[in-house]
């Protein structure tokens, strides 16, 4: 055994043994219980950064834990390879995307072979590829056939710079989630996948997650935005329509004074044909509908309208009230219209006061609102008593609410309705570098799905990639046209490919049947394995891909492909590694890279110490100190087991701890308490700093043994080296092989048995105990555990301090704490 930790030389050599005996392949044991362990498949992007190195360190500890625990662990990877940045980058380099996704995807894998992560190598898989692809059409008509995929002309959200359509969730604050630039609003044919369907489940089943952060369950909750209401409609006599509209505030009815229009409402063109206000009013419509519904909704836009010239007929008192065009009101959610109550909505109240128009106060509010409505300076939505609502003046305003629903459906004007904020997946993107959508267009048959034996619909590779807002696939004449699959006639393909968030919504069930070429995946390999125990990934996927994940698992359910009901048991948000107090990024820069750090030092201190810098769940700010001390911690461990491998090759197995002497038993103390720290922070609280720590004070107890104990006990040695790797084997997995094959030599460490304590040699033999005089702290001492107030109070008059701080004083009384102070009171 070399005298140096030498990290490159050990780490290489164990990965390629660990390589050579797919050490980490899994299969299906029935004897064992399972444990599914993933991090989320990363996009190749060409280099891991340290976000990656976090997410896969926290997701081995786990898969290396459990494994040593007794269960038949799952731990495979793959890669989300579909996507705009390989086309972005194929447009920029002139290098086809397959290309430019196989290099990165080769130098990712190398990188995360070298931080030793205990992956089934064999399960690999690639979303760009077409034995994977293939499925992930297959299950597009799957959707289709159940109903769940539809085509139709919609305003959609359009990226200026990706030249293709996002999804309502992929836009952040009016700009493209991936590049940052501008949304606008086009007018384009797209597919559907009906989420919606799903709504009243994925709500409902949120409670089901017990192993998910209460925070993303709440953000999903927020985001279907189930509410119950109310519909009802406002006549527009000019036209001959009805103008309906939905409110969760039914109960402030009487408080109307105007509507608003969506400007992209079928009625707005009508209600202002040949009125003075029609040119005004489409100038308005022109310029708010490029607008995108972020920033038409937010808080701090500046609400605007205009004056249609038409009016509209209250349900309830027959009053005329003004119809305006507004863009704070959207078509796509609820019927895109509202009702105006400017009294009760600050929105409306914003708008009323910059528009002159009337404000109308329906509800008296709770105790501490000004009463006096001429004060008012914004919007009252709290709850109060009805007024100035005729027949319904008095009731509190949920029961108001019955009241008017009750009235409104008596009198067949409106019903009670439930509605939700979410909205149908917008799936299709103008894009080459996806998965292909299965269909045909025939001028006779209409719209065909492709058959399931003729998938996959490979992707050309003779594809232009200028630019523009044309996908490439349509200027590919032999893709686009084909055989109509019914009548053999003339057809065109579907030139759309599908958003990625399709490919990473159901992956980790192909991981559990990956090489099968029939189907998807066998639903009993699939069932066996799933749900998914432990997935660990980041904060910023809670609604996009977590969201759509769960509503897949529901219809593969509803399928018979599968028994479960959601994905992913617990889950993990690991938080981010910052430096310098900002999020690391080229622009600022302060990126470390993770090869350099690994080539530098190790990966097991590059592990080591990103697991143990904060909980998993927390901020990391990067501390290169703390790297070295985590490299320091790794060569001291080396020393300490250096020292004492010899004595443990030579030790017995077994020996009897009631032979040994009092630092012997001390050591057995720290030992097991350490096994009992680990195993808890580890397995229930997900503390892997605080387990890190534990392992440190074990190590630092041996250093303090040393010096105390020349000739100690070999099978008490034994039991704590072979611990303590066993210990540290999941966090820092090459160096703990390296010293096992070095000492104990009994297989892998990987493959051992995890350690249990012993409760009773935990229990602490002495322990230190306060003694005080009149409360104030004079001296301590070392006592038997257990000692009773009695014997305690006697070992404190032993005390020569204590002699002399009381000699000539009466002793008033004696407080003895059995285990932690005695204070003796006096007097002179």
């Amino acid at each position: 055994m070399n005298e140096r930790y030498i990290a490159g030389e050990i780490e290489a050599k164990w990965q390629k043994v660990w390589a050579e005996q797919n050490a980490f392949g899994a299969e299906i044991n029935r004897q064992k219980p399972e444990y599914y362990v993933l991090e989320m498949f990363p996009y190749p992007s060409g280099k891991l950064h340290m976000g990656h190195v976090r997410n896969y360190s926290i997701g081995d500890v786990f898969a290396r834990f459990k494994k040593m625990q007794g269960y038949n662990v799952l731990h495979p990877m793959g890669w989300d390879a579909f996507g705009m940045p390989a086309e972005n980058a194929a447009i920029k380099n002139g290098i086809h995307p397959a290309k430019w996704t196989a290099d990165n995807i080769a130098n990712m894998r190398r990188q995360q072979q070298e931080m030793g992560l205990s992956y089934d190598w064999e399960r690999e898989v690639t979303t760009c590829s077409p034995d994977y692809y293939k499925w992930t059409e297959w299950l597009f008509l799957l959707f289709y056939d159940m109903g769940l995929a539809y085509k139709k002309k919609a305003a959609v959200n359009w990226c200026t710079e990706c030249n293709t359509v996002l999804a309502n969730e992929q836009v952040e604050d009016g700009r493209c989630w991936r590049c940052d630039s501008p949304v606008v609003k086009k007018e384009l044919e797209q597919w559907f996948l009906r989420i919606t369907q799903y709504a009243d489940r994925l709500l409902a089943d949120l409670a089901e997650l017990k192993g998910w952060p209460e925070r993303v369950k709440v953000m999903q909750e927020n985001w279907i935005g189930r509410s119950v209401g109310a519909e009802f409609s406002f006549d527009a006599p000019e036209i001959g329509e009805k103008i309906a509209v939905y409110t969760t505030r039914h109960d402030t009815i009487f408080g109307v004074t105007y509507v608003v229009l969506a400007p992209e409402h079928p009625f707005v063109a009508r209600l202002t044909a040949g009125k003075p206000e029609e040119a005004a009013v489409s100038a308005f419509v022109e310029r708010v509908r490029n607008l995108s519904e972020i920033n038409r909704t937010s808080t701090e836009t500046e609400k605007e309208g205009v004056f249609t010239g038409a009016y509209a007929v209250h349900p309830i008192t027959g009053e005329q009230v003004p119809i305006w065009v507004a863009n704070y009101v959207l078509l796509e959610y609820g019927t895109g219209a509202v009702m105006g109550v400017p009294a009760h909505d600050q929105r409306d109240w914003e708008f009323a006061k910059k528009y002159d128009l009337p404000i109308r106060k329906v509800i008296a509010p709770q105790e501490g609102h000004e009463t006096d409505f001429a004060k008012w300076t914004a919007a009252y939505d709290g709850p109060g008593v009805m007024v100035n609502s005729g027949e319904f003046d008095g009731l509190d305003g949920e029961t108001g609410k019955e009241k008017v629903a009750d009235w409104l459906e008596k009198h067949k004007v409106g019903k009670r309705r439930v509605t939700y904020r979410l909205r149908d997946w917008l799936i299709s993107r103008q894009r080459y570098w996806g998965a292909p959508i299965p269909i045909i267009y025939c001028d006779k048959c209409g719209t065909v799905p492709v058959p399931k034996k003729d998938l996959p619909v490979l992707l050309p590779e003779n594809v232009r990639f200028d630019g523009g807002a044309v996908s490439p696939l349509a200027e590919v004449e032999e893709f686009v046209n084909c055989t109509c699959p019914k009548c053999g006639g003339k057809a065109r393909r579907e030139t759309d490919t599908m958003d990625t968030f399709i490919c990473s919504s159901w992956y980790y069930y192909r991981f559990t049947d990956a090489k099968n070429a029939n189907e998807p995946f066998d639903s009993a390999k699939a069932n066996y394995w799933s749900p998914v125990d432990h997935y660990i990934g980041g904060i910023e996927h809670a609604i996009l891909h977590l969201l759509y994940s769960r509503f897949f698992t529901k219809v593969l359910k509803d399928a018979g492909l599968l028994n479960v009901n959601e994905p992913f048991k617990n889950l993990v948000t690991q938080g981010m590694v910052i430096k310098d107090g900002a999020k690391m990024s080229k622009s600022k820069g302060n990126v470390v890279s993770p090869e350099e750090i690994i080539a530098k030092y190790g990966a097991d201190t590059a592990r080591l110490f990103i697991l143990f810098a904060a909980p998993p769940e927390r901020d990391l700010e990067w501390s290169d100190q703390g790297v070295e001390g985590a490299s320091r911690f790794l060569a001291r461990l080396w020393r300490i087991v250096g020292h004492y491998a010899p004595m443990v090759k030579a030790a017995e197995k077994g020996y009897d701890p009631g032979t040994l002497a009092k630092e012997e038993r001390e050591l057995r103390r720290v030992l097991h308490a350490t096994i009992k720290k680990v195993t808890d922070d580890v397995g229930g609280r997900f503390n892997f700093n605080t387990a890190i720590s534990a392992v440190m004070e074990l190590v630092n107890a041996m250093y303090l043994f040393r010096e105390q104990v020349a000739q100690p006990n070999p099978g008490l040695i034994r039991e704590t080296v072979s611990a303590l790797l066993k210990l540290l084997a999941p966090f820092a997995p090459h160096i703990t092989e390296e010293l096992w094959s070095e000492t104990i030599a009994e297989g892998s460490v990987h493959q051992q048995v995890w350690p249990s304590y012993d409760a009773e040699a935990i229990k602490v033999e002495e322990c230190e105990v306060v003694l005080q005089i009149n409360g104030k702290v004079r001296d301590k001492i070392v006592v038997p555990v257990g000692l009773n107030a009695k014997e305690l109070e006697a070992k404190a008059f032993e005390q020569e301090r204590v002699k002399t701080l009381t000699a000539g004083k009466q002793v008033v009384k004696v407080v003895c704490v059995p285990q932690k102070l005695v204070n003796i009171v006096v007097k002179d």
